[in-house]
């Protein structure tokens, strides 16, 4: 039999980015919140302690920051003609475990969002016209624009510490000698911290991106270019580009994260309580399904746990707050086949080509030093920023070359070609690792109706319920996509003058590989919106149907961005608990009208 505990105000589900961002504004507001993560403790000591901290075997090839497939997975299918199967080793995707979530292991890349993202279908509609949307394509406005946002992501910047470069200021332009992006929206304040020194790869990257007529700029980077005291009173150390970023806690208090920004902070709050090993089964509703009495959850034990509160918080990994929500009876169910319900609809992921550069033994780019932000992108092809109406496809991508350390074991180019071993693997990894350049084209992948989450049918996890089923797969647009930008950036590449160009784009009838990484950058499933019959959540992330369970994350995304999505999760954290703390506590119930 469950153990029931004392009721508290809120309970927040899963602490990474969205979690604690929403643990430090309610207990800013009052508020008794518990958090529970369904992972162990994780700290900068003893995770980001030197020198265990940079063991490539431990971090980037045992995973151990990551999932434990073992105990809960998704399936994946191509089609919904198929029989999905779980994924079973971590490749294609890496989400998280432990406190910090995915905020401890991303690499720190820190960008905003273009404000056309924010109103994708209605701006395609008015500049191309309907029909240029392709039937299938289920992509749509969040709900919010870019005016509204900008106070939280400023906020978010001036917590994680960012190092950037302002295109403009309050109107004014300040940023043309400074790489800044002229294709970036207004700021109300500038970064931070300055933009973090350029890599010998960037820079490369930056006069070819010039030569042939592109806009370079420094990306904005939640690795710290010089020591920082941020707004909680969390002190950081400047980056010293040591390469270990993406899959690794930051040895240098460098690297923004959940851990060294917020928790401690949480940490003198007595309002708050973490809780780790607590796996979250599923939130409890009343019996008319109209409100959440709080949650249950296994323990580190086992044992189970009644975790009763007046708010529940969704804040978990992007489809982990989908499952959870399949699971509970939150919403209805997406139906491919009639396109009617919410939750899984527009499942989203990221559709990225690259191409390395390898360049003779006078060229040396020492590619293992880095920091996972740092870099150089262009955006001239990102968004709307060109003219879209002759290639027939939606979406766009920045280009970048974002060093981030390659790594001895993960990371060794080489020629197509090559054996997989032996004396030439040897001599070809010899005669390019320190001789090449690695750059994407990182495309905002849009969503379709083909694509979507469900449970499965046939599988389950360790706990006894359904796994989550994705059904995935490229679309035609999706290759359009590729094949324009791949051509584009190889424009850059060729202007470098190297002796091989390796990579490209997707080729017609290419299928989702989950053997191969690409990113961890996910998105909707209960994605936020003006209609409930469209829509999980509102503008303000609060579920249509129980109006005291709110979902911040990249589940609320109606598609996925060509940024990166962490500063679009964290600046939405924000506007939703904004509205929790000045709406929703002064009157509790739905924060708009369906």
């Amino acid at each position: 039999m469950a153990n029931e505990l004392k009721k508290t105000d809120a309970v927040i589900v899963g602490f990474g980015w969205a979690g604690a961002i929403m643990a430090k504004e309610l207990t800013e507001a009052g508020l008794n919140v518990v958090a529970l993560e369904r992972g162990p403790h994780r700290d900068t000591y003893p995770d980001g302690a030197y020198p265990q901290s940079i063991d490539e075997l431990t971090y980037n090839v045992r995973k151990k920051l990551f999932q434990d497939l073992s105990k809960s997975t998704v399936t994946i299918r191509h089609d919904a003609s198929q029989t999905a199967v779980p994924y079973r080793q971590l490749a294609a995707f890496l989400p998280g475990t432990g406190t910090g979530g995915a905020g401890l292991h991303w690499s720190g890349v820190h960008f905003r969002v273009d404000p056309v993202e924010l109103k994708l279908r209605s701006h395609y509609e008015q500049r191309y016209g309907k029909n240029f949307i392709p039937e299938g394509m289920t992509i749509q406005d969040f709900g919010v624009s870019y005016e509204e946002l900008e106070p939280f992501f400023d906020q978010a910047e001036k917590v994680f510490g960012t190092s950037g470069s302002a295109w403009s200021v309050r109107g004014k332009v300040v940023g043309k000698e400074k790489g800044g992006n002229p294709f970036a929206p207004d700021r109300s304040s500038d970064f931070p911290l300055p933009a973090q020194k350029r890599t010998y790869s960037a820079q490369l990257f930056a006069q070819a991106a010039e030569s042939v007529g592109y806009h370079p700029y420094d990306m904005p980077s939640a690795n710290t270019s010089g020591p920082y005291t941020n707004t909680y009173g969390a002190q950081m150390g400047p980056c010293n580009f040591c390469g270990f970023c993406s899959g690794y806690a930051c040895y240098m208090y460098s690297k923004a994260s959940p851990n060294v920004n917020i928790l401690p902070a949480l940490r003198q709050e007595p309002k708050f309580e973490l809780r780790n090993n607590a796996h979250v089964l599923r939130v409890n509703l009343t019996d008319d399904k109209k409100r959440a009495t709080g949650v249950t959850y296994l323990d580190g034990q086992g044992r189970e746990v009644v975790q009763p509160a007046d708010l529940v918080i969704l804040s978990a990994f992007q489809f982990h707050n989908v499952h959870l929500m399949l699971l509970s009876g939150i919403g209805k169910p997406y139906n491919p086949i009639t396109n009617e319900g919410v939750v899984g609809r527009n499942f989203a992921y990221q559709n990225i080509s690259t191409l390395k550069a390898l360049f003779d033994k006078n060229t040396t780019t020492n590619p293992f030093i880095g920091a996972g932000g740092a870099g150089v992108a262009v955006d001239d092809f990102n968004a709307d920023n060109f003219d879209h109406g002759p290639h027939g496809f939606v979406g766009g991508s920045p280009f970048w070359v974002n060093q981030a350390g390659t790594k001895p074991i993960s990371g060794l180019p080489t020629p197509a070609g090559t054996p997989g071993w032996g004396s030439q693997w040897k001599a070809a990894v010899a005669d390019t690792y320190n001789h090449h350049v690695s750059m994407d084209a990182h495309g905002a992948h849009q969503s379709y109706r083909a694509n979507y989450l469900d449970l499965d049918p046939n599988y389950k996890d360790a706990y006894g319920q359904p796994l989550l089923r994705m059904t995935f797969d490229w679309q035609e647009n999706d290759i359009k996509m590729a094949q324009f930008m791949i051509g584009k950036m190889r424009n850059i590449t060729e202007a470098m003058n190297p002796k091989m160009i390796i990579g490209g784009a997707k080729g017609p009838g290419t299928h989702f590989d989950t053997t191969v990484y690409q990113t961890t950058h996910m998105s909707g499933g209960a994605i936020m919106g003006e209609d409930p019959r469209t829509s999980a959540v509102n503008r303000y992330l609060q579920s249509w149907d129980v109006p005291n369970v709110f979902v911040p994350g990249a589940s609320a995304f109606p598609q996925g961005l060509g940024y990166n999505p962490t500063g679009m999760v964290a600046a939405l954290s924000y506007w939703s608990a904004k509205a929790i703390r000045e709406q929703y506590l002064k009157n509790p119930g739905p924060l708009v009208q369906a």
